[in-house]
């Protein structure tokens, strides 16, 4: 099945993290979820595949520390510290299953915002011939370089706005 990954900009942690549980991509008004503009991928985790792009983007090796994320959801403060207490967690426990809330850093979001137009296309076959998407088909259909726009859009749209990106994730 795979993991999702919603990439999506914010003005604060506060508005971040509004009804953690919930997609970012399906704004519910009745539930108190808030419309946000958000990337919607799967297999894309911050840390190595989009750190991959960030590195290409600003044209920097990568590292893992390159997209060196804090997480906010759920809280750090409150997650188990010890075997026992991970075993008495409940079923449902997001520290299990999730969902979880990450801010990606600023210079991150800058690399991407950077990006000319001009070189999106480079980027976007550079960036299919990473060892994490070895296993899928060639990029005839063209989505790696729509979602290649899409993240630089996002980010580019987040650094005008002042707000950072952050990335909800799922099983």
């Amino acid at each position: 099945m795979g993991v999702f990954y919603e990439y999506y900009r914010a003005a604060d942690r506060a508005a971040a993290t509004v009804q953690p549980e919930h997609s970012r991509e399906i704004a519910d008004t009745s539930r108190g979820v808030p419309e946000f503009d958000v990337v919607v991928t799967k297999w894309i985790d911050p840390e190595v595949v989009l750190g991959k792009l960030v590195a290409f983007a600003g044209q920097v090796d990568y590292s893992l520390e390159l997209v060196e994320m804090v997480v906010l959801y759920p809280p750090p403060e409150g997650a188990p510290r010890t075997d026992e207490e991970l075993d008495d967690l409940p079923e449902d426990s997001p520290y299990l299953e999730g969902p979880g809330i990450m801010e990606l850093p600023a210079e991150a979001r800058d690399m991407l915002a950077d990006v000319n137009d001009a070189r999106l296309r480079m980027l976007a076959e550079q960036w299919a011939a990473i060892e994490e998407f070895s296993h899928f088909t060639a990029d005839d259909d063209g989505y790696m370089l729509s979602l290649t726009k899409d993240l630089v859009g996002l980010a580019r749209r987040a650094r005008e706005d002042n707000q950072l990106l952050y990335c909800w994730c799922s099983l």
